[in-house]
């Protein structure tokens, strides 16, 4: 699929460029034209063929004694060379709107992708506006109640049940806190600091904080980054959060002392991460959802987790794709630019 939708199924010209969207390359005008002669050719040797054959069979041509056979092939060569010249010009002519209505469907195609891209960008700038909205005005109340749970909890007589009370108050709102969090993040514009940074130290870093998720389960981490990797072009803050989320991710799905993986490898100018899980996996119709905003298969996930994480590796001119482990689990690859020094090198 293309992101242009005035681009052509051939990757020719388009409208917009300054040619017509019908225009033909040039090596298939020359193949019409190489048509047509072909079938001119034909007509004329077939004419002779006929009239060589007939000869052969004893029909004679004579007009007034004079032997006509010349005229007569010619009479048959000419008419069939237009007959052949304009059968293959119906040829070409059908070729061509065969392709012709190749070009306009796809482009269809194309522009119905484009304003189903502009519907959901619309929807999501208004989700954006609303959900910081939403967070700034419930953001403050929240501080002040977290803080008036903990005087409570300090003042009021000692009990098990007091202190479970006050626990599980300060528990959910700080789980509403982090809704709140999660709802600013999308909402607000990125703010990219971009400069070349090695994949080993995004790994590294993402490890470190998510070590308490991975550690709680027992979970073994495997870790394939090859230190002749050119460095990625891009934000180390918003790069290690991508991946300390597909991490977190990774470690709440994987049953205790599952496996993790994460891998690095570059090709054509790119350099590929990926975060891998032995868990059960993300179901096929499924996967191109889980990117959308508040789309969530978890009781209680915000379902704005991945869509931040799209939001982050766009910005970077990268993707996120996900996709099935070797083993049957899930794998998250982020695809991003090389850094451009690494590139001229």
């Amino acid at each position: 699929m293309t992101d242009n939708p005035t681009a052509t199924a051939s990757g020719g010209p388009t409208a917009n460029g300054g040619s017509s969207p019908h225009a033909a390359h040039p090596d298939e005008l020359w193949h019409g034209v190489r048509l047509r002669w072909w079938g001119l050719i034909a007509g004329v040797g077939g004419g002779i063929f006929d009239t060589a054959a007939l000869s052969l069979l004893g029909v004679t041509y004579t007009i007034n004694g004079w032997d006509a056979r010349p005229l007569i092939a010619a009479y048959f060569g000419t008419s069939f060379a237009v007959l052949g010249y304009l059968f293959g010009a119906l040829i070409e002519s059908q070729r061509r709107e065969r392709r012709a209505n190749a070009v306009v469907q796809a482009q269809a195609e194309a522009m119905a992708a484009a304003r189903a891209r502009l519907a959901q960008s619309e929807k999501l700038a208004a989700l954006g506006q609303l959900a910081a909205t939403v967070a700034h005005e419930v953001r403050n109340p929240l501080g002040v109640m977290r803080s008036a749970a903990q005087t409570l909890s300090e003042t009021l007589p000692t009990g098990p049940d007091a202190a479970q009370a006050s626990e599980f108050i300060i528990t959910e709102i700080d789980r509403l806190a982090n809704v709140v969090h999660s709802l600013l993040a999308f909402a607000r514009p990125l703010q990219l600091e971009a400069r070349p940074v090695r994949v080993s130290e995004l790994f590294d870093r993402a490890l470190l904080l998510a070590r308490d998720e991975i550690d709680a389960k027992r979970l073994r981490v495997e870790r394939h980054d090859a230190a002749a990797l050119p460095p990625v072009q891009g934000d180390p803050d918003l790069l290690s959060q991508v991946l300390i989320g597909l991490l977190a991710n990774a470690a709440e799905a994987v049953p205790p002392g599952g496996a993790i993986a994460l891998d690095a490898d570059a090709r054509d100018g790119a350099v590929q991460l990926s975060v891998a899980d032995s868990g059960p996996g993300i179901a096929t119709e499924l996967r191109a959802r889980v990117f959308e905003p508040f789309f969530t298969t978890r009781a209680r996930g915000t379902g704005l987790g991945l869509a931040i994480a799209r939001q982050i590796v766009e910005a970077h001119g990268g993707r996120i794709e996900a996709g099935e482990a070797a083993g049957g689990g899930a794998r998250f690859t982020v695809t991003l630019p090389a850094a451009r020094s690494a590139l001229a090198a």
